[in-house]
């Protein structure tokens, strides 16, 4: 995972009347317990609520051991991560059961989206990062060549062996794998008999309620000014994600950034954010950049096809929201 994520979409309600209260029992009656360290390119940050500190101080570390192996998988920066083991050579035998079940929820997504969504998008990433460190934007011949490479199609992925058909193939997780982490982690606490928690892990995975016995809800934040809230959102226990196009831009303005259009190799021209609520954080995660592909009009449709809920901000500023956030 690369970057620093800024925290467009942070907890809003519920959580914090308890951090006044500290991490003892909270008006639930829960003791609440908590972890933060440093992973997927982000600060993760758990949280859990038990009538047992014992069992939630378990869980948790549990979690945490779960989502260092999954990083492990899905890293970009650790050669001897197994992403870059298949970027290098192609194949990768003996998968972890974890990663091939991550890389299949991506094809399923590429697949119903026809290729808007694509997990092998790391040559076009490369190319634009390496032109803007050479301060320019990438030519069209050099954006053809990358295109070349990209093509969600000819990644296949079995229990035995993950291949990369084409040469010079190369797969990126860090649009898919900090929803698939949270799920994960929400997955643990779940085992553990954890029913109240919220996990941010880049994307967000709630359980239950708030340390002070309401819903648990985040607030949008406006893509030009983090410190301002556009809107709040209750979760309703379902995974939320967020894209924004403020998060890593290649030049001064936001034409340019890190999402990228699989099938055109640029930037998509009309948003400026997406939030997303799906049955899991994995769905959700993905499907951000799937909206982020077209008008607000657009990731609305989308979202009816989905059977999700949205929120997209324009690049003017403008907020529509689907009907359950309506």
């Amino acid at each position: 995972m690369s970057g620093t994520r800024r925290q467009w979409l942070r907890c809003a309600f519920g959580l914090g009347a308890a951090l006044g209260a500290g991490l003892g029992m909270a008006a639930t009656g829960l003791q609440w317990r908590e972890r933060a360290l440093l992973g997927f390119g982000t600060t993760l940050w758990l949280r859990a609520g038990h009538a047992d500190g014992g069992r939630a101080d378990a869980a948790l570390d549990t979690a945490v051991a779960r989502l260092r192996h999954l990083e492990a998988q899905c890293s970009l920066f650790n050669p001897a991560s197994a992403l870059c083991r298949l970027n290098h050579d192609g194949q990768l035998d003996d998968p972890d059961p974890a990663l091939v079940d991550l890389l299949r929820q991506a094809q399923a997504v590429s697949a119903r989206c026809q290729g808007a969504f694509d997990v092998t998008v790391q040559p076009l990433w490369a190319a634009w990062q390496q032109a803007s460190g050479a301060g320019r934007v990438p030519t069209p011949a050099e954006l053809a060549a990358a295109r070349a490479r990209v093509d969600w199609r000819a990644l296949q992925v079995a229990p035995r062996r993950i291949r990369l058909v084409r040469p010079d193939m190369a797969v990126t997780l860090n649009g898919i794998a900090q929803g698939y982490a949270a799920d994960l982690a929400r997955q643990v606490l779940q085992q553990h008999g954890i029913g109240h928690a919220l996990l941010d892990t880049g994307e967000w995975a709630p359980l239950g309620q708030s340390p002070d016995g309401q819903p648990w809800q985040l607030g949008l934040a406006d893509p030009r000014d983090s410190a301002r809230l556009l809107r709040q959102l209750q979760a309703g226990g379902r995974g939320i994600a967020v894209s924004t196009d403020a998060t890593l831009r290649f030049g001064a303005s936001h034409r340019d950034h890190h999402i990228l259009d699989p099938r055109s190799g640029r930037s998509p021209p009309h948003l400026a954010a997406a939030v997303v609520a799906a049955p899991s954080t994995t769905l959700a995660d993905a499907l951000t950049k799937v909206l982020f592909m077209g008008t607000p009009a657009q990731a609305l449709a989308q979202a009816r096809r989905w059977g999700v809920d949205v929120v997209v901000v324009d690049k003017a500023g403008r907020v529509q929201a689907s009907a359950g956030w309506g």
